[in-house]
Order: C-alpha cells, then sequence, then structure tokens
C-alpha cells in the first residue's frame, strides 16, 4: 500500500520507497516523476453500467452450486470525489483471501485449505447516491515471507473506476482491532494520520439478523481525505 498520490492530513505522503515492504525495491521509480498534463482520456471515463454486472456479482458467498464456508459479512459504504459529493454507478471490483487465508490462485501455495463455493472475487455498482453493498465472508490472516514470522492482517482489495482516469482508486480494506496491524509494513508505510481510512466500521445497524455481520467502508476517490492508494 504505497499511496504516491494522496495527500495526508499533515501534508506527507507515503514513501516510494519503504524497507519494511522489500517489494517497494522493484516497485518505485528510480528516476524523478514527470507531471503530464492531462488530457481528455485522463478526464473523462471509463463508463461501466449494469450491463457489465451479472446478478450475482456481489454476493461471494454463494458461487459454483454451494455456500462458502466462514463468517458471512455485509459490506457497505458510500463512494465521494474530492468535493464531497457522491460517485454513481461506479464500478466496484473486490478480491479477496478464503476464511482460511488463501487465494484461489495457482501462487497461493500456502496449504490452507480451499473452499469450493468461494472463488474470492465479486463486481458492484454504487447506486445514484454513490452507495454500495455486497456480501462476502471474513477472509483470514495469511503469512506472505516479507520477513520473520510475517503475516498479512485481514484485508479485502478494493478497485475502483470513478468517474475518470484521475480517480483511479486501488486500496485495501482492513478490519477493525486486528492482532497484525503492528507489524505489517504495508499497512504501516501509510502515514498514521490516514491509516484509520483504511480500516472499515463494524456497523450493527447493518448486521443481518440470523444471517451476517455489518461493516460500513467509505471511499474518498481524492482530495485531502482521499482514502490511500495502493
Amino acid at each position: 500500500m504505497i499511496p504516491i498520490t494522496n495527500a495526508t492530513v499533515d501534508g506527507t505522503f507515503a514513501p516510494l520507497h519503504f524497507p519494511e515492504y522489500r517489494t517497494t525495491v522493484l516497485r518505485n521509480p528510480s528516476n524523478d516523476l514527470l507531471m503530464v498534463p492531462q488530457r481528455l482520456g485522463e478526464l473523462t471515463g471509463p463508463v461501466f453500467g449494469n450491463a457489465d454486472l451479472r446478478a450475482e456479482d456481489n454476493d461471494l458467498t454463494k458461487v459454483n452450486g454451494g455456500e462458502a464456508i466462514g463468517q458471512r459479512i455485509y459490506v457497505h459504504g458510500r463512494v465521494t470525489g474530492s468535493d464531497g459529493r457522491p460517485v454513481p454507478e461506479t464500478l466496484l471490483e473486490v478480491w479477496q483471501a478464503n476464511s482460511a487465508g488463501r487465494y484461489r490462485h495457482k501462487n497461493d501455495s500456502w496449504p490452507a485449505p480451499l473452499d469450493p463455493h468461494f472463488n474470492g472475487v465479486g463486481r458492484t455498482l454504487t447506486d445514484k447516491n454513490g452507495y454500495y453493498s455486497f456480501y462476502t465472508v471474513q477472509p483470514g490472516c495469511y503469512p506472505w515471507g516479507n520477513h520473520r514470522n510475517a503475516w498479512r492482517p485481514a484485508h479485502i482489495h478494493f478497485s475502483l473506476f470513478g468517474r475518470q482516469f484521475t480517480e483511479r482508486l486501488v486500496t485495501q480494506m482492513y478490519f477493525p482491532g486486528d492482532p497484525m496491524f503492528f507489524q505489517d509494513p504495508i499497512y504501516n508505510s501509510v502515514p498514521a494520520g490516514a491509516r484509520e481510512r483504511m480500516i472499515a466500521v463494524f456497523d450493527y445497524d447493518e448486521t443481518r439478523e440470523n444471517f451476517a455481520m455489518g461493516f460500513k467502508f467509505d471511499i474518498v476517490l481524492r482530495g485531502k481525505n482521499a482514502t490511500p492508494f495502493e
């Protein structure tokens, strides 16, 4: 999580090279960045609509003819721009590990069990007022080899397209009180004033009786209060 485009409340940025997060050695540019004038392509689109979704895309708990194993959760929130106005009908894509902390991906070699009824990917659109929601299961923590006894906090990846290319956002949503925050360099690379924007809030009012725990995660695409960019 290296938010190179989002200023924090004190005007600082996460460093491009964060030694504790080893892959930043390869991910950050070695030359000075250049400011490029925005063109029409950056100020318009891409545009996605209901035709890009299937009815079941916002429920990750029911795939392949069965139900996923794990604590079901209902994630919801509102997407706004730098002006505080809602961002309607914008596409959100999410992906995550299963309840045992394993991704359904050929490169995930950690021997946690795979769930035949959980693929770990979903899509949804915000409504006309910028609100979104989806069902999934609480992801598990997993080891990732960055340092000794390294475990990623439970998280869900988000990809948003906004109203134009300059509002493109890829980020991660964490869960309140995770015990692995203290040693996770991805989380800790974000300055303290902005980390809280990546943590969902438990929402009892939106907890679905006898079905799913509720979590609220509001997202700001640009500006001084922007959700940190990955």
